[in-house]
């Protein structure tokens, strides 16, 4: 974690004022009554313990205002979001997996080694991109194909937003289409096509999650060509709100658990991220 930059952060000084001046009035306001119903009590503190007051005015503030961890929990309907910093391969959890409408997965060419999509070949399948490759297509089976693109790789092109649900070794991964890749294998997405791809992801993982939690990725990154239109802050509001949405409608998972790659938190505002996050919950 970044400590040093977050005790630099105004918002973490801010919420610390505020908490702490909150934290004060509640105490005094107590002691105030202590006074009142037993005058001598007060008098007969010594300093560590008149210390003790302010001390726990500040411990209260510190742990009000700390930035970890950076979760919210949302009572209607009954869910939790989550952001952790970590390796998205690690989670026990369903994974999100971002990938174009011709669902392509060969490296490094067509897919990035470094992406989530090579990621998920690598570490899931062991770079068999055979099984991969079976697998998607019995998941993609039924489901309509509304062209082709004439490329290196795979030509078919299927909606953006279609959900290529895989089951592999007891773990569920939810493959969404949310960008479009041309004649040169150059990705490209809009706000607009994301949302509704999120939405359909929502849907998915509403059916087939049986309501356990699902992690994923910051949508948006790397070679998907939004991160001009989408940086980083912003693509974690953008999840956070496709989640949140979907869930005032239906229940989604009992959990969406956001992953950060380590050399990301840098990049990534923690206390504005936890305000956003408390900004949406429901009176």
């Amino acid at each position: 974690m970044i400590v040093t930059r977050d005790l630099r952060n105004k918002r973490f000084w801010r919420g610390l004022a505020a908490h702490g001046l909150s934290a004060l009035g509640v105490l005094s306001a107590a002691l105030g009554l202590i006074d009142l119903f037993s005058p001598d009590t007060l008098g007969k503190l010594d300093l560590p313990e008149i210390l003790l007051v302010p001390a726990i005015a500040l411990a209260y503030s510190i742990r009000k205002s700390w930035p970890y961890p950076v979760e919210k929990h949302y009572s209607t309907p009954d869910t939790k979001v989550r952001l952790v910093t970590g390796d998205l391969f690690d989670q026990e959890t369903s994974l999100v997996i971002g990938m174009a409408d011709t669902f392509d997965i060969e490296t490094p060419h067509i897919i990035a080694t470094t992406s989530v999509q090579g990621q998920f070949l690598a570490k899931v399948y062991q770079n068999d991109s055979s099984s991969l490759r079976q697998d998607l297509r019995a998941a993609l089976a039924g489901k309509q194909v509304i062209g082709t693109v004439t490329k290196q790789g795979n030509t078919d092109r299927y909606p953006l937003g279609t959900i290529a649900t895989i089951r592999h070794q007891r773990t569920q991964y939810f493959c969404v289409a949310y960008t479009s890749l041309n004649e040169r294998n150059n990705a490209s997405s809009s706000m607009g096509v994301l949302w509704e791809a999120m939405e359909q992801l929502w849907d998915e993982v509403r059916v087939q999650s049986n309501g356990d939690a699902v992690s994923a990725p910051i949508i948006g990154l790397g070679q998907s060509g939004m991160s001009t239109l989408l940086p980083i802050q912003d693509a974690i509001r953008f999840l956070i709100l496709s989640f949140v949405f979907a869930s005032r409608k239906r229940r989604v998972c009992e959990e969406l658990r956001i992953v950060v790659r380590p050399g990301d938190e840098r990049r990534i505002d923690l206390l504005e991220v936890q305000e956003f996050l408390d900004s949406l919950k429901t009176s």
